[in-house]
């Protein structure tokens, strides 16, 4: 397939490299010259099987591209998807961002509506990444065993794109959930946005010496994400405030609840219980998982699976069903007992 990748930092380029290995025609395009030119320079030390080549324009990149991949941080998007609509480019377009409502909202201003032709667009979000940043920390290998979100509005989204979309992002060893947007956003809020806020806000309360000096595994494990460009986090998290601020009251309730116990009598005893749900969750994550099956591929079932924490695993030949891995049903009545 042609493919153009658009924003060359550490997902686009890990993209970038991931899809030339696996046999595509990949062009790059990245605005910062520099990052072309170290692109360029990769791509000419990469295996003759698995090269790309870096362009000057958006417009160049796209021409005969049948996919775009977008991966540009959302306030840049505005900009890229003027310059894609300029061309009048009418092909499949998809997204890495890790807000997706804002992104549909832009795509269907700036890009669909802009067309005689509308382009095709399903949103994605790898649930990737390192807290280092640009073309340089870009891995070919970094999509394998993550889940990447690719998004499904009944009404607008095509299924045949979405499948199209789905049976690329598995090839490169990722593990497709279906949602829409707004669900997405939802939950990275919890899993994702939010500890990149708490993780900056603990780092920057050790900042003592002897505490710097004493920190060991929990405050690297607990701050590692604080060490992402604060660009990027500051898109992330005010890009989704509409789900960010209410996960992060609901964080800061429970703190303060946990602040109420330290002033009980028995602080150890008073702890406890509000320890034990968090404990419970994380010892059972990842949840067990059931046999792989086959559902049709309709955007209800799709939908379903990804409510209940499945995703899909591969696209029959006919696209009519796909095979899926979800969690070991609760028993009878169950949450996947009708997929």
């Amino acid at each position: 397939m042609d493919i153009a990748v658009i924003g060359l930092g550490l997902i686009g380029g890990s993209a970038l490299r991931a899809l030339a290995a696996q046999g595509h025609r990949v062009l790059g395009y990245d605005a910062d010259p520099a990052t072309r030119a170290t692109a360029r320079t990769a791509a000419a030390r990469a295996p003759q099987n698995a090269r790309w080549q870096v362009t000057g324009t958006i417009r160049d990149v796209v021409a005969g591209a049948r996919l775009v991949v977008v991966a540009v941080p959302l306030p840049a998007l505005p900009r890229v998807l003027d310059e894609i609509a300029a061309t009048g480019y009418s092909g499949l377009v998809t997204d890495v961002t890790s807000v997706k409502a804002p992104v549909r909202m832009l795509v269907e201003q700036r890009l669909q509506g802009r067309h005689q032709r509308l382009a095709g667009f399903v949103g994605g979000h790898p649930m990737a990444g390192k807290e280092s940043s640009g073309f340089a920390s870009a891995d070919g290998d970094l999509f394998r065993d993550c889940a990447w979100v690719l998004c499904f509005e009944p009404g607008s989204t095509s299924l045949a794109d979405w499948l199209d979309l789905a049976e690329l992002v598995i090839g490169l060893g990722a593990r497709v959930v279906p949602a829409t947007a707004e669900e997405h956003d939802r939950a990275v809020a919890t899993i994702s946005h939010v500890p990149h806020l708490l993780a900056t806000a603990l780092a920057a309360a050790a900042a003592d010496p002897l505490a710097g000096a004493l920190a060991a595994g929990s405050f690297r494990d607990g701050t590692r994400v604080a060490a992402t460009r604060p660009e990027l986090i500051a898109a992330m998290c005010g890009g989704n405030a509409p789900a960010v601020g209410p996960a992060l009251e609901g964080i800061i309730a429970a703190l303060q609840d946990a602040r109420a116990k330290l002033d009980a009598p028995d602080p150890i005893a008073a702890l406890l219980p509000w320890l034990a749900p968090g404990h419970a969750m994380r010892a059972g994550w990842p949840a067990p998982m059931a046999a792989p099956l086959e559902i049709p591929a309709r955007p209800d079932a799709l939908l379903r699976l990804g409510r209940a924490g499945g995703w899909v695993r591969a696209v029959a030949a006919d696209r009519s069903t796909v095979t899926v891995v979800r969690p070991a049903p609760r028993g009878p009545g169950g949450l996947l007992d009708d997929l």
